[in-house]
Parts: C-alpha cells; structure tokens; sequence
C-alpha cells in the first residue's frame, strides 16, 4: 500500500485533510480582517491624537505607540486571553456564577492583533496625513468648502492615498500574527496544520501546505491593495 501523497491530504474526500484546511485558512483570513479592522480604527484615532490633539491625548497616544510595539505580540495576546478570562470569571462570580470562566478564543485573540496592529496603523496614517501637502487643503478652503466637505472630499481620500502601502506592509504583519491566536484555543491554519500533523505523522507535508496556502493569501490581498493603490491615484502626475 502505497503512502498517500501531498494531493490526497489536500482532497475533501473522507480520508483528506483540505475541508479542515481550508475552515482553518478562513479562520485565519477572519482573524486577520477582524484585527486590521480594529487597528485601523485605533490608528485613525491615534493619528488624529497625535496631530490634532490637547497636550493630553498626545501623551497619551504616544504612550500607546510606545508600549505596543515595545511589546512581543505573543505576549499581548495572552494578556487579553488571561487578563479577559479573570475579568469574565470576576463578573460571573459577582452574579453568582462559579467556576472558571474563559474569555472567548476568537475575541482575545482578534482585539489583541487590533490593539498591535493599531499601533502601528496610527504611524501609518500619521505619516499619510504629513504627506498631504498645505496647499491642497488651502485650495479646499479657497472653494468654500466647510471643513466636514473639506475632510471627506480632500483630506480622506489623499491621507488613504498617501498611507495604503503602509497598510499593505502592515496587513501582511497583521497575517502572520494571525498564526499566533492558536494559543487562544482558535483553530486557525496553523493549528490545524499541527493537528493534521500529529494525527498523520506527517510535519513536513501539512506546514509545506500552510506555507503555500499562507503565500497564496498574501500574494492576493497583495494584488488587491495594488489595484485598490492604482484606482485612488488616478489622475496623479507621477515625478
């Protein structure tokens, strides 16, 4: 009897191992989306702290900058998993409830990547917003534009011009972070990769797969961010 090959691991027949990967790799792109989702709006918070803000909210978002990526990722992530977990349990007993209490997988893991990513995003769009030259935003003024038309028509669509390839290089962090949630007890495409391994006695061929199917996603939302860079700078006169 012969051994099975990398092709029937990857069938969805009985014996096959590709609808668990391809549920793990969805759970990875959902990790990945959630967490950029999140970071992106800390970052655009951030920025604005950063740039437009008091004394106080500068402060305070340059001591989140600083900490977050000061911190490993992998340690962020279980201070939302343990730290999220004692508050639920501390809740629960609060209305009577006993026992432990754990803080959903999925959550922990998606707010920790968020508040990473976040930190980072706020550089990113901080930098985007710098790029937008005076005299653009003067021209807006010069119009008679208010400053909500001014924001939504100049100042939004040129600060996401100038940040989108950072937030492509950031995605792509945000991806590889999303292996890291598995500790969570989330079954993502790496922890299934481990699973499939331990059951087939096979490591080489499962994380040979998640590496490509890793590669593939990367190199798709890769291509995406690039069309989506090409479509906001139309019309832009290139030195």
């Amino acid at each position: 009897m012969t051994e099975p090959g990398i092709l029937d691991i990857i069938s969805f027949g009985p014996d096959g191992w590709g609808h668990a990967l391809a549920v793990g790799a969805w759970m990875t792109i959902l990790i990945a989306l959630a967490g950029f989702a999140i970071g992106a709006v800390i970052g655009t918070f951030g920025a604005w702290a950063k740039i437009s803000g008091g004394p106080v909210t500068r402060m305070v978002a340059e001591t989140y900058t600083t900490v977050l990526r000061g911190l490993p990722d992998l340690l962020v992530i279980y201070l939302f998993y343990f730290g999220g977990s004692a508050a639920v349990t501390a809740i629960g007993q609060a209305f009577g409830a006993e026992g432990f209490v754990s803080f959903p997988g999925f959550l922990a893991g998606a707010l920790a990547v968020g508040v990473t990513s976040g930190a980072q995003q706020t550089e990113v769009f901080r930098g985007a917003f710098r790029a937008v030259t005076p005299g653009e935003l003067e021209a807006a003024t010069a119009c008679g534009m208010g400053r909500l038309l001014k924001f939504r028509r100049i100042t939004a669509p040129l600060t996401l011009r100038h940040a989108l390839p950072g937030l492509g290089n950031v995605w792509q962090v945000v991806l590889k972070e999303s292996a890291l949630v598995s500790v969570t007890g989330v079954v993502e495409l790496l922890r299934q990769s481990q699973i499939g391994a331990g059951s087939t006695g096979r490591p080489f061929d499962f994380f040979f797969i998640a590496a490509l199917v890793y590669l593939a996603i990367s190199t798709v939302s890769g291509l995406l961010l690039q069309l989506s860079e090409r479509r906001l700078s139309r019309g832009v006169r290139r030195g």
